[in-house]
């Protein structure tokens, strides 16, 4: 082969991983506001039909928990059907899953809704991560980031758009609106959607990548597994708590309406919060990714993580500042949003990618763990009558994953590698 044929041919797996990449990025945008618009529909719901908040947000808690704990199988359907037909499925559920919301007068009706967006937006986050995972593996920190950087910051091209209609006093013609246009752009998308060939990837020569594909088995009988899902668990507890109640804390801290003037554009604290929010936590995603491919992942995840806690602690302290809260919000999402890149390029990075979709599908689990704890958050609350309680209890999660980050996931990932004769790429020059 020549030298231009062989650039042409390295060229074409090249470009189309990044089209996979970025039909991935779209369907993830597509699948965003079923988790986090769902705080600008609460206040609605229970004013519309007078029930308690804690019932109303069982309703997120079996989307998280559907979404989550059935990751695994999931990963199993891609493995055998491939990325579009499980794809395809997600985008048909999740925009039925609104169309349901639309049309519920009960709080059952509520629930059916979560279990379908659950098993919706399960089936197109899975998938997308997943072929991000196996596309890249020379840039998985990166690749990943971006992907679920589309989940993280996808609602925020939807939040003001959402919140016009539901003001407008239709809260359920928004579900049905929107739920259609979400739908058809996953299912859309689909359509094109492939996984990786033989030979069209290449391993990374600047991180520590296992050569070996673990089973889900093998995975699970390895101590660094289960130090990754302690972690998992404490770190995205705090996010979720924010994702659910935020509309909730800024109301009953007292800013939900306050008018915060830019001079050249004024909006309320919440929905200004909602929208800088999730562009932070988009933004979090490949940033962190990206510095993680650069200094390491758990170097990367003791300075998120430490940052995450700090920001819960001073958001509980100053929270009833609406510039504080909004900025304050800001940057826990911030800190927050690149857990979802950085345990899934770990998991790859430690196990292989051949069977990553049910590897990281049992580790993405620890969100439907985390999400257990939100109506609790209302509980805890309602006992001691202030949010920082649970702020700081959160915080504390936070801040043991950041040390747990250096204190163990280190000295047993270099180990892990060591035993499978995976060679440190700095001492070997690269």
């Amino acid at each position: 082969m020549t030298s231009s044929a062989a650039i042409r041919a390295e060229a074409r797996p090249m470009a189309g991983r990044w089209l996979q990449l970025g039909l991935g990025v779209l369907c993830m945008v597509a699948a965003a506001n079923i988790q986090y618009a769902w705080t600008l529909f609460v206040p609605e719901i229970q004013k519309t039909f007078g029930w308690d908040r804690a019932a109303i947000q069982v309703a997120f808690t079996i989307f998280v928990v559907v979404q989550t704990w059935l990751t695994p199988i999931e990963g199993y359907f891609i493995d055998k059907y491939g990325p579009s037909k499980v794809l395809m499925f997600g985008g048909l559920m999740t925009g039925l899953a609104w169309i349901v919301n639309s049309y519920a007068t009960s709080l059952s009706g509520f629930y059916l809704g979560a279990i379908v967006g659950g098993i919706g937006v399960g089936c197109v986050y899975a998938t997308c991560i997943n072929n991000a995972l196996k596309w890249f593996p020379d840039r998985r920190g990166l690749a990943v980031g971006l992907t679920a950087g589309g989940y993280g910051a996808g609602s925020a091209l939807t939040i003001l758009p959402i919140a016009k209609m539901i003001d407008a006093g239709s809260y359920a013609q928004a579900f049905f609106t929107f739920g259609l246009i979400q739908g058809a752009v996953i299912i859309l998308a689909a359509i094109f959607v492939r996984g990786p060939a033989g030979g069209e990837v290449k391993f990374s020569s600047h991180v520590l990548q296992s050569r070996r594909d673990y089973t889900l088995k093998e995975a699970l009988n390895t101590k660094v597994f289960w130090v990754m899902l302690l972690m998992f668990t404490c770190t995205v507890t705090g996010g979720l708590m924010a994702v659910a109640q935020l509309g909730v804390i800024a109301q009953d801290l007292g800013v939900k309406n306050f008018q915060v003037n830019l001079y050249f554009f004024a909006m309320a604290a919440l929905p200004f919060a909602l929208m800088l929010d999730r562009i932070m936590n988009g933004v979090s995603r490949p940033l962190f990714g990206w510095v993680s491919d650069k200094i390491g992942r758990e170097k990367t995840m003791f300075i998120a993580f430490a940052m995450e806690g700090i920001g819960i602690v001073a958001l509980g302290y100053f929270g009833s500042n609406p510039w504080a809260f909004v900025i304050l919000s800001g940057i826990v999402f911030l800190a927050w949003g690149e857990v979802y890149s950085l345990f899934s390029a770990t998991a790859a990075d430690t196990f292989g990618s051949k069977h990553i979709g049910k590897i990281y599908g049992v580790l993405y689990c620890a969100k439907g763990l985390a999400a257990l704890f939100v109506p609790v958050g209302n509980l805890l609350m309602q006992a001691t009558g202030t949010w920082s309680t649970v702020l700081y209890t959160v915080a504390i999660m936070d801040l043991t994953a950041a040390a747990l980050a250096i204190t163990a996931l280190r000295p047993m990932l270099k180990a892990h590698h060591a035993r499978n004769g995976v060679m440190n790429p700095v001492s070997t020059g690269h």
